[in-house]
């Protein structure tokens, strides 16, 4: 087969391209329509509404309110809104506590890692093999303490899906018992274009979005904020977003999540479809060609995400052998590929560190096609020959 090199992308959960029609929906708000939001003339107004219009695309495809959703710069931002502007808007008891998974990004991890400084209590909660909280632990956990939890939809390294839907069920029968609100929180940058998601069946109190993830360009996100709840801004300023966000709107960014996120919604079965395929049949092809890789990732996880490992190689000069052969992939998190220290992600669902050190996640899109699946697995099984010879 022949395939021109540095064209085979499978990184997708790491980031997108921008599409053609995404990109030309922003286009004429960097040149044309470049009024700042908050001006009163004409030219401002334009960008004000396609602000809003925007915001009720968001809102539609999670059944949000126009009004519940707060753009920000990115999932991480998103994040750290969620978890420190509730967690820091009231005065906290005496060791009030926040749960989250053990295999939470490292925007969550590392913001409530800070709330401790001013008093809070951080509880993990465990998975099992397949990267699913584990249920019983998760209603141990919950008591009278608690205040915050955050548990991401879809993980982004082993695609595990959460059911969030239970777990809220579980906190809300909690919050009656102990005659309190506990805020929950998902994570759900994975997650969009992906699933289904409705806010207000899930029961879900604050979610959030990172436009990159779904074709939408870098530095763009969004938090659905439940009407009732207030948060405590992390930046101050002029008051924008309904004073959750100050800092002149990103407005050809916000348009191209806008357009992004409708788009992913009405493509969402198709991509299923066709991702899942993909993954199927590339696991397939490892099995066959190294029956001694371990998978991490589960069958019934995010359909596009693959993470194996092939033991006693890491997973470094796997990824640069492939990329001398025009291929794309990661190990894990994209934010931590710097990193030599094994995936806290799969160390978390018992993982041998050794095996954990070799793991490898192809994360494709709805552009990679079956030739590219089987010209991936040939240059894998090439790769084992030389790095084992």
């Amino acid at each position: 087969m022949s395939l021109d090199l540095n064209e085979i992308y499978v990184d997708n959960a790491a980031t997108t391209p921008v599409t053609e029609e995404v990109l030309n929906e922003m286009l004429p708000y960097f040149t044309k329509s470049y009024g700042n939001p908050s001006g009163l003339y004409m030219l401002s107004q334009e960008s004000k509404a396609a602000i809003e219009f925007a915001r009720d695309k968001v809102a539609k495809v999670i059944n949000s309110q126009s009004s519940e959703i707060i753009f920000t710069s990115g999932g991480t931002e998103s994040n750290n809104l969620a978890l420190k502007g509730f967690c820091k808007s009231d005065i906290i008891d005496d060791q009030d506590e926040i749960i989250i998974s053990s295999i939470e990004h490292h925007a969550i991890i590392h913001p409530a890692e800070q709330l401790t400084s001013i008093g809070y209590k951080i509880r993990y909660c465990n998975v099992d093999e397949n990267g699913l909280i584990k249920v019983n632990e998760f209603e141990k956990l919950i008591n009278e303490r608690t205040k915050f939890i955050s548990i991401i939809f879809a993980n982004n390294e082993i695609g595990s899906i959460q059911k969030i839907k239970e777990l809220i069920e579980i906190v809300r029968k909690k919050e009656k018992l102990f005659d309190k609100k506990i805020i929950f929180h998902s994570d759900a940058v994975q997650a969009i274009g992906k699933i289904k998601i409705d806010v207000v069946d899930l029961d879900l109190d604050l979610l959030s979005i990172s436009g990159h993830k779904f074709n939408a360009p870098k530095g763009i996100g969004a938090l659905f904020v439940r009407d009732e709840l207030f948060l405590e801004p992390l930046l101050d300023g002029g008051g924008q977003e309904r004073q959750n966000r100050s800092g002149t709107e990103n407005v050809p960014s916000i348009v191209g999540l806008g357009k992004a996120i409708e788009l992913a919604e009405s493509n969402r079965e198709n991509f299923y479809s066709h991702t899942h395929t993909l993954i199927e049949r590339m696991r397939m092809k490892i099995e066959n060609k190294l029956p001694q890789a371990v998978f991490h990732s589960s069958s019934n996880g995010l359909p596009n995400i693959l993470n194996f490992s092939i033991p006693n190689i890491q997973g470094e000069p796997i990824l640069i052998s492939l990329d001398f052969k025009g291929i794309m992939a990661s190990s894990g998190s994209a934010c931590s590929t710097a990193s030599v220290e094994p995936s806290h992600v799969l160390l978390a669902k018992d993982v041998e560190e050794n095996i954990a050190l070799g793991s490898v996640r192809l994360s494709f899109g709805i552009k990679n096609t079956i030739e590219e699946v089987d010209y991936i697995a040939d240059a894998l099984f090439d790769i084992y020959k030389d790095l084992t010879n």
